[in-house]
């Protein structure tokens, strides 16, 4: 099931690009027999900044929380950019934060332009963990976003790197880079 699941999202990644995924079979699966599921209860995510998850008990920052995801994971800061971009545009956010496309059936380097867009004023939308964008001239409430996409415009180390990937002919190196990403991510438990 394993395989199953990372050859569709592999299909779904190819469909978007245009570009051909790799995919390498060999992921194990266990049986609900094999599977103590109350233990596992302890590793339900309490956050995860790729997919702009949550839980309210979560007193520990966002993008804190993110960080600590994408190192357990191997990833460089680059890595870690271009694959939460790429997931964005593809419209992946459990609270529709940071979907910054008019097409997410497209993998496109939307989400960083429309990031940095500095027509955009942020302010937090009633608490600390997400933000309303409005226009700078009119006022007018135009896009929301999380801490996490935030981070990526307001951290000088990630918003080098969304520059590169913002820029207007790094549509290639942003597609070729997130199926790179996505290859490492999906491939990481196989031995």
């Amino acid at each position: 099931m394993a395989d199953v699941i990372v050859l569709a999202g592999n299909v779904g990644i190819e469909k978007a690009s245009g570009l051909k995924v790799d995919f390498t079979p060999g992921r194990g699966d266990a049986s609900q027999e094999q599977t103590d599921v109350e233990s596992f209860a302890v590793l339900e995510p309490i956050a995860d900044g790729f997919r702009n998850f949550q839980k309210a008990s979560s007193s520990m920052p966002a993008e804190e929380m993110m960080l600590d995801k994408a190192q357990l994971l191997g990833l460089t800061a680059p890595e870690m950019t271009v694959l939460l971009g790429g997931m964005r545009s593809l419209g992946i956010s459990n609270n529709e934060h940071g979907i910054f496309t008019d097409d997410s059936n497209k993998l496109t380097n939307d989400y960083f332009a429309t990031l940095l867009d500095m027509s955009v004023q942020w302010k937090p939308n009633g608490s600390e963990k997400s933000f309303i964008g409005t226009d700078r001239v009119s006022g007018e409430k135009i896009r929301t976003a999380s801490r996490v996409d935030l981070a990526f415009g307001s951290n000088s180390q990630l918003r080098a790197i969304a520059e590169v990937y913002a820029s207007s002919d790094a549509h290639d190196k942003f597609v070729k880079d997130f199926v790179s990403a996505w290859n490492k991510v999906m491939n990481i438990d196989i031995a």
